[in-house]
């Protein structure tokens, strides 16, 4: 399978997963959700962010492009498993729900995995790694400029003693 369909579904099922743990909740606890939500937010953006900066510093070949994909499949599946979700263990929600699933709730899923992603490539791609050495005789035959060159003072005029 392709980098961008693993990762389309795998953001799908778990916004798909999300979503439907949280109308469960929303079942039980009508007046208590500000934490399970923002919980579920801060999850879902901290996955899709911390796998795309993990692309970036591996150096994963056409990587925005990836992701871009994968937010544009993780949307519509995400609202297909939610509508899924719904009708399994929440609510017997029908197919009249579908609509709104694969309309607004698929854009706010995709821009949930597009938006952390990119900020995740950025950050990602900005993470130095130290380049790792093919063999003795090429590490011996490079030279690696330091950091900071060090700084020769002229020897002093001055006698010493």
């Amino acid at each position: 399978m392709s980098a961008w369909v693993i990762r389309g579904l795998v953001m799908a099922v778990l916004h798909g997963v999300a979503l439907t743990v949280l109308a469960k909740y929303a079942v039980y606890h009508p007046t208590d959700q500000a934490l399970p939500v923002s919980l579920a937010l801060a999850v879902l953006v901290g996955a899709a962010a911390l796998w795309s900066a993990l692309d970036a510093w591996r150096g994963l070949p056409d990587r925005g492009r990836v992701w871009f994909i994968a937010a544009l499949i993780a949307g519509p599946v995400a609202g297909i498993l939610y509508v899924i979700g719904r009708a399994v263990f929440v609510d017997q929600t029908g197919v009249s729900e579908l609509g709104g699933a694969l309309t607004g709730g698929a854009a706010f899923s995709a821009l949930l995995v597009l938006i952390p992603a990119g900020l995740g490539l950025f950050v990602g791609g900005r993470i130095g790694r130290s380049p790792e050495p093919e063999s003795e005789s090429d590490e011996e035959a490079r030279e690696v400029p330091s950091p900071r060159p060090r700084r020769v003072r002229p020897p002093s005029r001055e006698p010493r003693g």
